[in-house]
């Protein structure tokens, strides 16, 4: 059984960084997508970035360049350092995985979901 775990959410001010932690227990990377998935008040999860197996990422357009994804294989963990916070990337930040050799899109599709870090961002 595949166990997530996150951590490091906060508030900060505008501009001001964080880095989430999904620690990965019951998992082998070599056949899993891991993703980031946000959830605002009032809206459907987005997947904010995700990492293959191969480690080949991608993410959503509203964080390219600000948000990075990473995974560290020896601490079965997967990251998230968001930087130049925005007052809109205020959510509940959740990792999740699935099994195979592709990423999907859609939060319903991953099997795997963490309890999720509240992520607070103040103008």
């Amino acid at each position: 059984q595949v166990h997530l775990v996150e951590s490091g959410g906060g508030s900060v001010q505008a501009g001001g960084s964080l880095r989430l932690s999904c620690t990965v227990s019951g998992a082998t990377y070599g056949t899993y997508c891991m993703g980031w998935f946000r959830q605002a008040p009032g809206k459907a999860h987005e997947r904010v970035a995700r990492i293959l197996h191969d480690g080949v990422t991608m993410y959503t357009v509203s964080v390219l360049g600000r948000f990075t994804i990473s995974r560290d294989k020896a601490k079965n963990t997967l990251y998230l350092q968001m930087n130049s916070l925005k007052p809109e990337d205020t959510a509940m930040y959740y990792c999740a995985a699935h099994e195979g050799d592709f990423c999907a899109s859609s939060w319903l599709e991953y099997k795997y979901r963490g309890q999720g870090t509240q992520v607070t961002v103040s103008s």
